[in-house]
């Protein structure tokens, strides 16, 4: 069915203050993983006033919402994450985080914003939409990976989406820009955590052999090791450290360490392999020292693996409807995770990236901020591509 372009536009811009205003009050209310109570509320409000079905929530603070069209067998579904993180905003602007040790440094404030912005569109022009759309906004994408529980909750199940689509704000490239690839964009990622036993005691001691912050010294370095030693360059295993708590006094050795980091990688099989690897080191170095570990070993987000078919259609249409240079190709995927990874999993779908600017500070910094000049082309992008793909497929 054809659909008037010019009109869409017009409506995204109208719409477009009301939807800085919508991220502005998300980014000065961020909340964490499985605790965006206020968020999913605030969500629940704005789509109560259209001609939207809102389902209950399948976790706890998600929303997901069914729009209608004329066959409802078609459907595309545009998701969104909701969470914050657990880091002290240094912004100097006037929707600073007010709640202390918790800001939006992942964008999450302006995906929520451009999705609402997008069901409000859709909704507009339900008329001409040759099938539904599934709006979720997610829960817990940092650290829980709450998209797995989710898409196992079967929310994807009825109707099948012939597509699944997401936008994440992304620095370096120009602003409002949509960018993505075929195949791989971005990598697993394993959580682990470690615990070295050993024994404490005086400063002064001289037989230190169970001294577990030597041990656990030891431990990290042999393992940062692994991606050279047991995998090609071409296997992309980066094995990383961000956490290490061990003692309390300079003179005073500590009975236990703990260390905590994550594993990321392309290739399922590659993945595979790292647990049992992880395992060998401990061993070995634990049993030597006479020291005891353990080891909680967790895989909570797949490979973002994007459906070719898709990233082609969704290029050619940014391409012919926003504007020819608004499309970049990646060339290279890139070693952070996302737990869309399971939307589209068995299901065709894509993530695209959204350029929040060269010179955007880095995503997970204190002084990050999603561009809101981005948010015109992201909305777009979910309407246009959504009105395409069931109005061809």
């Amino acid at each position: 069915m054809a659909f008037n372009l010019k009109e869409i536009k017009n409506e995204v811009d109208t719409l477009l203050p009301k939807i800085i205003e919508i991220r502005h009050y998300l980014h000065e209310n961020p909340e964490l993983s499985l605790s965006e109570f206020k968020t999913s509320g605030f969500v629940r409000e704005q789509l109560s006033l259209l001609d939207i079905e809102v389902f209950p929530p399948f976790l706890s603070t998600d929303v997901v919402a069914l729009l209608n069209g004329n066959k409802a067998e078609k459907n595309v579904t545009l998701r969104a994450d909701m969470d914050a993180l657990p880091i002290s905003e240094k912004n100097a602007i006037s929707y600073c985080s007010i709640n202390e040790g918790i800001m939006h440094a992942c964008g999450h404030d302006g995906h929520t914003a451009m999705l609402i912005g997008a069901a409000i569109i859709l909704e507009k022009f339900k008329e001409q939409l040759n099938g539904s759309i599934r709006f979720v906004f997610q829960p817990g994408e940092e650290i829980v990976a709450a998209g797995k529980d989710l898409v196992g909750k079967g929310i994807l199940n009825s109707p099948k989406p012939l597509a699944v689509l997401a936008l994440h704000g992304w620095p370096g490239y120009p602003i409002g820009a949509i960018c993505s690839k075929p195949g791989n964009l971005m990598a697993a990622a394993d959580i682990f955590k470690i615990k070295i036993i050993g024994k404490g005691g005086h400063g002064a001691n001289s037989d230190q052999k169970n001294n577990p912050i030597l041990i656990a010294s030891k431990i990290i370095n042999r393992l940062s090791l692994i991606p050279l030693e047991e995998f090609n360059t071409s296997d992309s295993v980066v094995i990383s450290f961000g956490k290490f708590v061990g003692g309390t006094n300079s003179n005073v050795i500590p009975n236990e360490v703990s260390i905590e980091g994550s594993t990321r990688y392309f290739g399922k099989p590659v993945g595979e392999r790292v647990p049992d690897l992880f395992e060998n080191v401990l061993k070995t170095e634990c049993n030597n020292a006479d020291v005891e570990y353990e080891l909680k070993y967790d895989r909570p987000y797949l490979p973002t693996v994007n459906n070719s078919e898709v990233v082609e259609k969704c290029k050619n249409y940014v391409k012919e409807f926003i504007k020819e240079s608004a499309w970049i190709d990646i060339q290279n995927p890139v070693m952070s995770s996302e737990d869309f990874s399971y939307y589209i999993d068995e299901n065709p779908g894509g993530m695209f990236f959204l350029g929040m600017g060269e010179n955007c500070p880095d995503l997970h910094t204190i002084s990050y901020d999603f561009n809101d000049a981005a948010l015109k082309n992201g909305i777009l992008f979910f309407v246009i591509s959504t009105i395409r793909l069931l109005s061809y497929d």
